[in-house]
């Protein structure tokens, strides 16, 4: 259990640095929210002075960084200076869409990129090995904006889904919001993430398998006559299993950084167009919740791998007794 708990006390300490990071760069940052406001003749000088105030910007850097975090241990991650209300609510009326579109994202990816991997390091230099490394290399050099905004184009051509947003205008109250209409909008930011991840995934995962392939027992295996997909699922397989857990807590960071950029791109009503409409308006505590969501969701990714890590690996189980 200690290797558990020293990931856990790592996971808090790395939150409170990345909150203290966040705070460091926009206190550096020039301007604020009421910037703006100083060019209009109909505010005095005097109402900014108590609207800053009132929102704790003429406080010193600890006292509002300490601030906030009372605040976050109370729920509200801050008040935003845009809509007057909590971060929290603001956030997480977001968020639910991002991670409804990160994890779908991640389980299709997973369960595209595991079995080809698993099947290319089986066959590795024959022609099916040769066709999936030449897509992956195709793949990998397509940025991920170019991919959204093909889709996109294909979209607008073809009609064959929605070209963004995540429900239908026209749609009766009754009809927005379903299971359909948020699937059919979902194909295209989708799409999207899945190819753009696919790529690195196929080739750690093959990497792996082919790593665990060279281990001496699978050699002694391989030399009693037993069949080449017996030893690939029965032994190298369980072996590689260690770092393909591992990788499945850094693959949601890939994913979660990509899917705030063609929620931008696309439209959906995700975090990425909260956090930047944020930014340009220098919203510091939505940025501020946005970001630590965001690291929230990553350590959560990493805990989770932790864990299973920690279930597969008797390794990691007997570290502390050894």
């Amino acid at each position: 259990m200690r290797f558990l708990a020293r990931r856990i006390l790592h996971s808090i300490f790395l939150l409170l640095g990345i909150s203290l990071l966040s705070f460091t760069f926009l206190q550096l940052a020039p301007g604020n929210f009421f910037d703006d406001m100083r060019l209009n003749p109909q505010i005095s000088s005097d109402t900014l002075a108590r609207l800053q105030k009132q929102y704790g910007l003429s406080r010193p850097f600890a006292g509002r960084y300490l601030s906030w975090v009372e605040s976050g241990a109370k729920g509200d991650w801050g008040i935003s200076f845009a809509y007057n209300v909590p971060v929290a609510p603001l956030i997480w009326s977001r968020a639910r869409n991002t991670v409804l579109l990160s994890a779908s994202a991640m389980l299709l990816s997973w369960m595209i990129a595991l079995p080809i991997g698993i099947l290319s390091a089986g066959t590795r230099y024959r022609w099916f090995d040769h066709a999936i490394s030449a897509t992956t290399s195709f793949l990998l050099v397509i940025p991920d904006l170019l991919l959204a905004l093909g889709f996109l184009w294909l979209a607008l051509r073809t009609h064959w889904f929605p070209a963004g947003g995540m429900e239908s205008v026209k749609l009766s109250s009754a009809d927005a919001g379903s299971f359909k209409d948020i699937a059919l909008h979902l194909i295209a930011p989708l799409s999207v993430l899945v190819i753009g991840s696919l790529p690195v995934l196929f080739l750690h995962i093959r990497a792996a398998i082919i790593e665990a392939q060279q281990e001496p027992y699978i050699r002694s295996a391989q030399s009693h006559g037993i069949s080449s997909m017996r030893i690939l699922f029965r032994h190298a397989l369980p072996s590689a299993a260690a770092p393909l857990t591992s990788l499945f807590g850094f693959s949601l960071a890939s994913l979660l950084s990509a899917s705030l950029l063609v929620e931008v791109v696309m439209n959906w009503p995700g975090l990425g167009p909260l956090l930047l409409e944020a930014i340009l308006a220098r919203d510091v505590y939505v940025v501020i919740g946005s970001v630590m969501f965001s690291a929230l969701f990553l350590i959560g990714g990493m805990l989770v791998a932790d864990f299973l890590l920690f279930a597969i690996d008797p390794r990691i189980r007997t570290q502390g007794l050894a």
